[in-house]
């Protein structure tokens, strides 16, 4: 295993079109061995699955409880316009990606023993000042995205086995997760991905199925939204629900073609929200307020083989997501300690467990399935993945002359009007296009217009997400810390089974 080649490796100049093919069937004897086919991706849809997968895990177990604290309405508008918002950003930076991997490539750098990172982004197209602070901001989203991960694992399995409390789960997990670090890089979770949005798709349909035969509970009530505290906490979780594209950079350069990028995080958010709204909106009219102390809509729903199925599912969709979380973290601790390039998977796997250390101790403090969430959001996502992007963008192009130093030319939407008639048309569409993605997309007229579109995001979660978002959820948070205190044992165990654990 320690002499195996590094996936990215096998990755090629972003301007070459023409030989990617090749390449890899030269590093396999067989372009379709099994290896192939469940190790190496690299291709739009491997890009499409690790998006759509990476987007929505444990989330989709809170949202019912987002619903409950703003209403039904308000949950349903939220996740369309942050959906929008979020693919939005998404593409912005995979226009920044490809303009700053193009700069270097032009300086004759090469990244074949090297991973692109977002930080690395920011450095090489603003400068220092901009690579501090994507670092910081993504590598506390990413560590805490990794906790909540964890945490997601001791409040599921706690549902079909209460012998162990949470917080020993927690300890169990942690050990499970870490075997992690033997994935080299996102070009390996080719099968991962696939089995991944597979789980994610069963436990939406299994949970709007059974809310809708259990029906609406004895004497049920839609209050919400009652308190405005309630309501930006609920919205701060949707925002961190479509907020999961902090992993962006490294699924592009996990890719053959990164180019092709561009519209794939829209498609994998159209997706997502077949699960989302569904299952959200359908467990929120069968429960309604009891959503409120529930953070997990799985303990509402019967016990039934069905639900333990969707429980061991989510568990191990968790296992791939905390993957997916902790990848760049990886990345980050061996570029700190010099090893990165090394080709020994082994040596790389041994050096990243003190990353998992951290992750393991702040599951442990803070266990609060649900509002979690919802700080993190507020406080982390919202400048990760909706502000950073979006000014990154508009200084990288403020002047004409960046603007004219843009590549290619811009895509002919003209030949889109014939394609839009089937999905498959448009996976065509995406698969095809070799075009830069520099220019503002056929719907955006203009630079101007393309401005005004990014400072409204920014002024929009500034305040919203962070400013009243921060506000409602810290609130929450601490209430939380209140009511259960650090390092809680059990939080939001049923009394009657919590006592024993005592």
């Amino acid at each position: 295993m320690s002499n195996q080649k590094p996936a990215e490796e096998e990755m090629v100049s972003i301007n070459d079109a023409g030989h990617e093919e090749k390449e890899e069937v030269s590093n396999d004897e067989s372009g379709f061995s099994l290896k192939s086919v469940l190790w190496h991706g690299g291709s739009v849809y491997d890009a499409w699955f690790s998006c759509s997968s990476n987007q929505v895990a444990q989330v989709l177990l809170t949202l019912p409880y987002s619903f409950s604290q703003m209403g039904m309405l308000s949950g349903i508008i939220l996740q369309i316009f942050y959906g929008v918002l979020g693919s939005w950003t998404a593409y912005l930076i995979s226009v920044l990606y490809v303009e700053y991997r193009s700069r270097k490539e032009k300086e004759n750098v090469s990244f074949r023993n090297h991973v692109i990172q977002w930080f690395e982004v920011l450095d090489g197209l603003l400068g220092p000042s901009w690579k501090a602070i994507g670092l910081a901001f993504n590598c506390t989203f990413l560590l805490f995205g990794s906790v909540i991960q964890l945490i997601a694992c001791a409040s599921n399995i706690y549902y079909i086995d209460d012998k162990f409390d949470k917080r020993t789960w927690t300890y169990i997990f942690g050990a499970c997760c870490a075997t992690t670090v033997f994935i080299p890089s996102f070009h390996n979770y080719r099968i991962w991905s696939f089995l991944g949005l597979g789980m994610t798709t069963y436990t939406a349909w299994y949970m709007t199925v059974a809310s809708l035969v259990h029906g609406q509970v004895e004497g049920v009530i839609h209050s919400g939204p009652t308190k405005g505290v309630l309501y930006f906490t609920g919205a701060t979780n949707i925002l961190y629900t479509f907020g999961g594209h902090a992993v962006t950079v490294e699924i592009m350069h996990a890719m053959w073609k990164p180019k092709k990028f561009k519209y794939i995080y829209l498609f994998a958010t159209l997706y997502v929200l077949t699960l989302t709204l569904p299952s959200a909106s359908a467990t929120y009219w069968a429960f309604g307020d009891q959503l409120l102390t529930h953070s997990n809509a799985l303990s509402l729903l019967p016990r039934t083989p069905w639900r333990d199925a969707a429980v061991v599912l989510m568990l191990i969709h968790q296992f791939i997501t905390f993957g997916f979380a902790c990848t760049p973290l990886y990345f980050v601790w061996e570029k700190v300690i010099g090893i990165h390039d090394t080709k020994s998977i082994l040596l790389r796997a041994i050096s990243r467990l003190p990353v998992v250390i951290p992750i393991w101790f702040l599951a442990i403090v803070f266990p609060f399935f649900g509002p979690i969430n919802s700080a993190v959001g507020a406080l982390l996502v919202s400048f990760t993945v909706y502000i950073i992007p979006s000014l990154a963008h508009m200084l990288t192009y403020r002047s004409a002359s960046a603007r004219q130093l843009s590549l290619d030319s811009e895509i002919d939407f003209a030949i889109l009007s014939p394609l839009i008639s089937s999905t498959a048309e448009i996976w065509k569409f995406i698969a095809q296009d070799e075009n830069a993605a520099e220019k503002p997309p056929f719907f955006i007229p203009s630079w101007t217009a393309m401005y005004v579109l990014n400072a409204f995001i920014v002024v929009w979660v500034l305040v919203v997400g962070f400013g009243l978002g921060g506000w409602a959820s810290m609130s929450n948070f601490i209430k939380q810390v209140d009511t259960f205190g650090l390092f809680a044992k059990c939080y939001q165990c049923p009394p009657s089974t919590a006592a024993k654990h005592r």
